[in-house]
């Protein structure tokens, strides 16, 4: 119950989710500092361990409420874990299937080729159980933002008390990163609310930049592929463009 709590917290925070009314839509929050992310740039590359970690956050806090229908369970094998952990934990989950002989819908473990397990049968019971709000689909959010994951962060981290004269309603927190700055959902990170399998500190800072690290690669998991054949196409150009050079030298080497 606590984890699913947090989890439509999680659904406010990222501004997707909030109940009609609640937050005000007018004015918008400053744009996000930006952060060193190891996936920048034309060399960037995805943190294994911060990916990990990530996982670990969406898991145990986000995936009481959020589902991620476009990754698989064999994608965990691209963030770090083994094949062996990777098969474990996808048969940690209960995947519907069927109908079997009888006809009946039945229940089994998951395998690598499921699709990670969504916390509500269907929107109506996700509407429900957070208070008519849905809570989106985490699959693709880090590219839905213009400020990608740097939003992500810092709307997470961005809980703070509210400037003097600014009213607030019971049901209200302030953020300093979300539009409006009023959100209707308290804050969904705290300290040392997940423990770490590598040791590193749970503070909430950490928290959001695994999650929101976690969360680019879910967006985008052929980034990496991508920049190799950028690199390699550079290359291409540039000793074509030397080939091309020495030619016309050649061609030319008569004319004076």
């Amino acid at each position: 119950m606590r984890n699913r709590l947090l989890g439509a917290a999680l659904a406010a925070a990222l501004g997707l989710a909030v109940l009609p009314g609640v937050a005000s839509a007018a004015g918008a929050g400053p744009k996000p500092p930006e952060r060193e992310w190891s996936f920048h740039g034309i060399f960037g590359t995805f943190d294994r361990a911060a990916l990990q970690r990530g996982y670990q956050v969406y898991r145990e806090v986000c995936s009481a409420c959020h589902g991620m229908r476009l990754m698989f369970y064999r994608n965990l094998t691209q963030i770090g874990m083994s094949e062996a952990a990777a098969r474990a934990e996808a048969a940690n989950a209960f995947i519907e299937d069927g109908p079997d002989a009888e006809g009946e819908m039945f229940e089994r473990p998951g395998k690598l080729s499921d699709r990670f397990v969504s916390p509500f049968p269907n929107d109506n019971a996700a509407k429900a159980a957070n208070g008519g709000a849905l809570p989106p689909d985490l699959s693709l959010i880090a590219k839905n933002q213009a400020a990608g994951p740097d939003y992500i962060a810092a709307v997470l981290t961005g809980y703070a008390d509210p400037p003097e004269g600014m009213e607030m309603a019971d049901n209200q927190n302030y953020n300093m990163y979300f539009s409006g700055h009023r959100i209707a959902m308290a804050p969904p990170l705290s300290d040392d609310l997940v423990e770490y399998a590598d040791g590193t500190p749970a503070t909430v800072d950490q928290m959001a930049v695994d999650v929101s690290h976690f969360l680019m690669f879910a967006a985008e998991p052929q980034l990496e592929d991508r920049h190799r054949l950028g690199v390699k196409v550079i290359i291409f150009l540039l000793v074509l463009t030397g080939l091309l050079y020495a030619l016309k030298r050649k061609v030319w080497s008569g004319v004076h």
